[in-house]
């Protein structure tokens, strides 16, 4: 593999262009790195970050750009660097040796390899010299060196410990005990319920600082429609979105707070974060009939629209620094209020704008203020702050901007397609649409999906899940068969190729071990991992059941639905004794084993917007006059309301209709 600055023009990832003119002499993974591993007999130094990582800068510049560092590296060593984000399944498999070695993860990720890919020491930021109890990387480095040259033989025995343990540990889901009852999602549910109340936050939030967004607990307690629940939602969505986290100014969310209040946020957007709060905030909206926060979802996804558009999709990230400055975008001064103010004859506003979004003397953030909603100011700009907000935004343009990260990653390309098809704007779901089509031509290609769009990193199974389940949105809002067919098709391509042995069918449906996280045609890991756990993301064994039944019940596929429930099955363990683990796969089980479809043949029209208004989890929505066996000898101007193969009497007004389907939600709480 030639050195990563002999492939400059190839690559497509900024975190990695970054580093192209560093001393260190860094190679991309692949087999020809592990080869040349082996051919000289060194050991590997595996550094693992992505663009907008505030610490994997500070590491770069403290020991990455440092000559000596650099020699230590390149002689005794064979330096690789990746870019999480392009190989979410390299960093999986070394964050859990991380975690396993050091007792926390984070990035930037420092693992050490034996030539052929098995750690053998791991550890995360590490400063160049010894500093406040930490060892610094340069004495690290000749330590690790030292005992490659004369304690072989213990190093080489460690490595082969902590591969075991890795192995464990990145296939948990082959070790659960099998689960023999029958899974009882009602009672599921309710156990994850209470999981989540006694962790919620009096600030919102489940956990203390850093607290991060976790927006399918949220979505979790929309099921509920007790106090506690409704009062949990309340809190964590309006702390979110009325605080720091938010950037009241450019929109959309940071990606963490470094505090319990959700003041101070790390300033880095990903377009993960983006598509996965605007979905709950509009399920939210619509639940529990919150306008509010379904304008938080629209500016959400007029941010990514605006900020992260390109031609072929949208961008990964904007960093947390602009300027080599963290945050130097966002914070304020009063001073710097009045000024802005002054210059556009708004000075006696003065009182009224620091009061609306709380900017103090000093700042709560190195002496500057975050923007932050005061009380009771509502979400949306008030007309009468409009010339103030233009003011200040134009303001804000002429600072030095954050660094954005070009990478147009399937997986949350997907998910930003589903949110805007999910917004119930034209203009967004015509945006969901058309990036839905783009994908289907920049990621695709020699008969195989790929990560991004330099298609050099195969794609993950989530990028593929997520693909299904954004079909389906588009299948759903249109009624077009185009979309339920591509569904279809790229559902059968994640089992062919990320299937772990037979396939479960009507006849044997306890056969398989699930979902690996990465493709069969990948032969760069030294294990294939898969993923149970949902984290800031949903896990792809979690995302893949969701997909796989909702593609199933649209198209009456009861072989494929056996698929979504034998990964249901897999994990019945889990689901039961810690629900809160897997909350993603708690509701991607309901379409698995309790899904609904709502059959209303022809074009879509009020009748379909009256089933999509609705909040109706675990429900299918199948319009138009495709193949769907569903739709076959239908009447247009009826409804049909379907669970486990039978249908409800057809429905000849929304009236009726309604009537159906509140029996349907309470049988999922009886």
């Amino acid at each position: 593999m030639p050195l990563l600055r002999d492939v400059r023009s190839e690559l497509g990832s900024s975190y990695l262009l970054d580093h192209v003119d560093n001393p260190v002499l860094w190679r991309t993974w692949g087999e020809d790195a592990l080869d040349e591993a082996k051919r000289t007999d060194r050991p590997i130094f595996l550094s693992v970050g992505y663009a907008a990582c505030h610490w994997c800068h500070v590491m770069a510049h403290e020991s990455f750009e440092d000559t000596e560092i650099a020699r230590l590296l390149n002689e005794n060593f064979v330096p690789i660097k990746v870019d999480r984000e392009e190989r979410p399944d390299v960093d999986a498999l070394y964050m859990a040796a991380t975690q396993l070695v050091a007792g926390h993860g984070g990035w930037p990720m420092s693992v050490f390899l034996l030539p052929d890919g098995k750690p053998f020491m791991a550890g995360t930021y590490y400063p160049p010299t010894d500093r406040g109890g930490q060892v610094g990387f340069a004495r690290l480095l000749e330590a690790l060196h030292e005992a490659w040259i004369n304690q072989r033989e213990l190093v080489e025995r460690q490595a082969g410990e902590l591969s075991g343990a890795l192995a464990r540990e990145v296939l948990f889901i082959d070790h659960l005990a099998p689960f023999r009852d029958a899974i009882d999602l009602t009672v599921i549910r309710r156990h994850l319920r209470v999981e989540l109340i006694e962790q919620v936050d009096a600030d919102g939030g489940f956990g203390t600082a850093p607290k991060f967004p976790r927006p399918s607990l949220v979505e979790a307690l929309l099921e509920f429609d007790d106090d506690e629940a409704r009062s949990a939602v309340t809190r964590t969505l309006d702390a979110m979105s009325r605080r720091g986290l938010y950037d009241h100014f450019g929109g959309g969310f940071a990606r963490y707070s470094v505090d319990a209040v959700w003041h101070v946020p790390h300033f880095e957007k990903m377009l993960s974060d983006q598509a996965l709060l605007a979905r709950c905030y509009l399920q939210a909206s619509l639940v529990m009939n919150r306008p509010e926060w379904r304008e938080v979802a629209l500016d959400t996804l007029g941010f990514v629209v605006r900020e992260l558009r390109r031609d072929d999709g949208y961008s990964s990230s904007l960093d947390a620094d602009a300027g080599g400055v963290e945050g130097s975008h966002v914070t304020w001064t009063p001073d710097e209020i009045e000024e802005v103010l002054r210059e556009h004859a708004l000075s006696d506003r003065l009182v009224d704008v620091l009061a609306r979004w709380r900017v103090e003397a000093p700042g709560q953030f190195e002496g500057r203020s975050i923007p932050r909603l005061g009380e009771g100011e509502p979400f949306s700009t008030p007309s009468s702050f409009n010339l103030v907000h233009a003011a200040l935004t134009a303001k804000r343009a002429t600072r030095v901007q954050p660094s954005r990260d070009e990478k147009v990653i399937l997986e949350w390309n997907a998910m930003i397609a589903s949110a805007l098809l999910r917004s119930d704007d034209r203009d967004f779901e015509t945006y969901g649409l058309d990036l839905l089509r783009s994908l289907s031509t920049t990621h695709f290609t020699d008969a195989t999906w790929w990560r991004t769009e330099r298609r050099q990193a195969h794609a993950t199974a989530s990028d593929v899940a997520w693909l299904v389940d954004a079909m389906i949105d588009a299948f759903e809002l249109t009624g077009d068969d185009e979309w339920l067919e591509g569904a279809n098709d790229v559902a059968h391509f994640l089992i062919d190729h990320y299937w772990d042995g037979p396939v479960p069918s009507a006849r044997t449906p306890s056969q398989g071990g699930g979902v690996f996280s990465q493709s069969d045609l990948v032969r760069d890991l030294v294990t294939r991992p898969k993923e149970i756990f949902d984290g800031a993301t949903p896990s792809a064994h979690a995302v893949s059941t969701r997909a796989l039944a909702r593609t199933a019940l649209c198209r009456g596929d009861q072989e494929l639905l056996v698929v979504a429930q034998r990964l249901v099955e897999l994990a019945g363990t889990l689901l039961v004794s810690h629900p809160s683990a897997v909350p993603d796969l708690v509701a991607a089980a309901g379409f698995a084993l309790e899904g609904v479809e709502v059959v209303i043949p022809g074009v879509p029209g009020d009748w379909a917007h009256h089933v999509r208004s609705m909040a109706m989890p675990r429900t299918i929505l199948i319009t138009g006059s495709g193949t769907s066996t569903l739709l076959a000898d239908r009447d247009e101007g009826l409804a049909y309301v379907c669970r486990g193969g039978v249908c409800s009497l057809p429905a000849s007004s929304v009236d009726a209709l309604d009537a159906q389907l509140r029996e349907v939600r309470h049988s999922w709480l009886s």
